[in-house]
């Protein structure tokens, strides 16, 4: 019997996860700069410490949620999707 995968039903709420992710932050004048270690592309500013950390974690949200989108679009029926920690 051949056996199928079903794509699962989830909120964008019931996929979300914690991960922690590593920022690198600095001062550069009177601003802070910012980027996550492990994706590529994501950084942040802000006039504050705070400020910085905040942006960075607005694009990091954003950029997973991309790539997660993009990912499913992607996928042809049948396909599953696995957690895989690391």
């Amino acid at each position: 019997m051949k056996q199928t995968s079903v794509k699962r039903q989830t909120t964008p709420r019931q996929r979300r996860t914690t991960t922690v992710f590593t920022a690198v932050v600095q001062r550069d004048g009177k601003w802070w700069i910012g980027w996550v270690e492990e994706i590529p592309g994501v950084n942040g500013q802000g006039r504050s410490r705070a400020a910085c950390l905040a942006s960075i974690r607005s694009a990091l949200t954003e950029a997973l949620e991309m790539n997660r989108d993009d990912a499913l679009s992607t996928a042809e029926q049948p396909y599953e999707e696995v957690s895989i920690a690391v």
